[in-house]
């Protein structure tokens, strides 16, 4: 949530800045400790990450190979489907995009994009807690909501 509320104030760029020195800040104050507690104590215990050091985070070929032929073909999708609306292949779809983007217009209009993204964050972490406290008002709602739904959707 800080670093939500950091990118309100600062650009991307200065945030991981930021982000990337406390990180590090941390880990060498962490290591400097280790060095000092091993001295004092006469203990050798090695680098405190030794341990992350030794993990192999490379990408196999394989691997790499797989996930871009899984990107590929999502994003031959997703152009498939936006040449489809913009090109009016069904009427319909056309303006329930048309309908979506004006949406969204307004939306962009009310809040920028970071601002949906901190409400997001906030909503995923008390919506749960809402829903549990009124768990038979949700419920009875929802079934109304998708009894009418498919009574629309059977005329």
């Amino acid at each position: 949530m800080v670093t939500l509320l950091s990118l309100t104030h600062f650009s991307l760029i200065s945030v991981l800045a930021y982000l990337c020195l406390i990180t590090l800040v941390f880990t060498i104050s962490f290591r400097i400790y280790k060095n000092v507690m091993q001295a004092v104590q006469k203990t050798s215990d090695g680098h405190p990450f030794k341990a992350w050091l030794e993990v192999d985070i490379s990408l196999s070929e394989e691997k790499v190979r797989e996930m871009s032929e899984v990107a590929v073909a999502r994003i031959n999708r997703f152009v498939t489907e936006l040449r489809r609306l913009f090109l009016v292949e069904d009427l319909i779809d056309s303006i329930k995009f048309a309908v979506a983007l004006w949406a969204l217009t307004n939306v962009g209009a009310w809040f920028n994009g970071l601002t949906l993204v901190i409400i997001g964050v906030v909503a995923m972490f008390t919506m749960p807690k809402v829903y549990e406290n009124n768990k038979a008002q949700f419920d009875a709602y929802i079934s109304l909501a998708s009894a009418k739904l498919s009574e629309i959707t059977n005329k």
